[in-house]
């Protein structure tokens, strides 16, 4: 496993993240403790360093499992989770990204996964209602008081990101570090925006679902695994979806990898920032997975994915690259 930097920080991170939101069975298909320990341990032998959870996943019990897990070893981790979603659906303060509900919702989650600091505390996502003044400011006073490291934001449009890290920047608060988003070769939405403003501030993008909830893991395309739980509904697959996922499977057998690392490995490979977020509930599920880093995809398959799924980028990005020989004649620059 390789390490790079988080973000604009000195804080060294593991080109994948473990993700830990089907750590627990509660609400559904999950995995019970004692498979979630087999699971951290293999990741932590590969060399990962970082565990991403939330305040809301199993309903709590992922926070506790990983707790529980790390007891020993907490700080050889960087510990990662969320708040914003409700932690009581009668309480209407209990959700949103307010003072109130970080104060709260952190202490709950300092007390379930044992411990008195988070590496790094991520806004869950934009509720479109507190200002970002309050959300920055009330993340940078827990990072004074030494709960909190790093701080993050995940599912926000970029030009919230941007204004909130503007704002920090002019009072010298914390901003944030990092950006959660889902990528994959089906939803490649965040070429838009998204990705090219993390690059442009410095920001590590943690990748989640890079598999698609599993489409691109091949197991819709072949016998094998029919019949597992699955968080998708196979009927539901449109014809796009069957196309890529057989075009991941034909590039998997012919590198000799598995369709789920050559997914994970070309999420990786369209950016230094982008770290794929992987989950298992199985030990093997895992294993295969970490296989994705030690996994270079040549220049000409990474090209023939992108071909595949290329997406429309919309207005402006697509009028100001198709405008380039335009704007600059001669000294237009390819792609530009």
């Amino acid at each position: 496993m390789r390490y790079t930097l988080f973000g604009g920080s000195g804080l060294r991170v593991s080109e994948l993240f473990l993700g830990a939101m089907t750590f627990g069975e509660q609400g559904g298909v999950g995995a019970p403790p004692e498979e979630c320990a087999r699971i951290l341990d293999a990741y932590a032998d590969a060399g990962g360093n970082v565990v991403d959870t939330a305040i809301n996943y199993r309903a709590g019990a992922s926070e506790e499992i990983v707790g529980e897990l790390l007891a020993g070893r907490r700080d050889r981790f960087v510990l990662s989770t969320k708040y914003t979603v409700t932690r009581d659906r009668d309480d209407p303060n209990a959700a949103g990204n307010h003072r109130k509900n970080l104060r709260l919702s952190l202490e709950t989650s300092l007390r379930r996964l044992r411990t008195d600091y988070i590496d790094i505390y991520w806004v869950h996502m934009w509720d479109a209602c507190t200002p970002a003044e309050e959300t920055v400011r009330a993340l940078d006073d827990q990072v004074h008081a030494g709960k909190i490291l790093y701080v993050g934001i995940s599912d926000a449009p970029a030009w919230v990101i941007s204004r909130a890290n503007t704002l920090a920047q002019w009072h010298g608060w914390t901003a944030f570090t990092g950006l959660q988003a889902p990528y994959n070769l089906l939803r490649r939405d965040i070429e838009r925006e998204l990705l090219p403003m993390a690059e442009a501030l410095g920001l590590s993008v943690a990748a989640w679902s890079p598999l698609a909830d599993g489409i691109l893991s091949g197991k819709f395309t072949g016998p094998a695994t029919a019949g597992q739980p699955s968080r998708i509904d196979p009927g539901t697959l449109t014809e796009q979806q069957h196309q890529v996922a057989a075009t991941v499977k034909e590039v998997a057998a012919g590198l000799g990898a598995t369709p789920a690392q050559v997914a994970i490995a070309w999420a990786r490979a369209r950016s230094p920032a982008i770290h794929p977020i992987i989950g298992a509930r199985r030990l093997d599920q895992l294993l295969d997975n970490l296989g994705a880093a030690d996994l270079d995809l040549p220049a000409e398959t990474v090209q023939q994915l992108n071909t595949a799924t290329e997406p429309d980028l919309g207005f402006p990005a697509t009028f100001i690259r198709e405008t380039g020989p335009w704007v600059f004649g001669a000294a237009s620059l390819p792609g530009r």
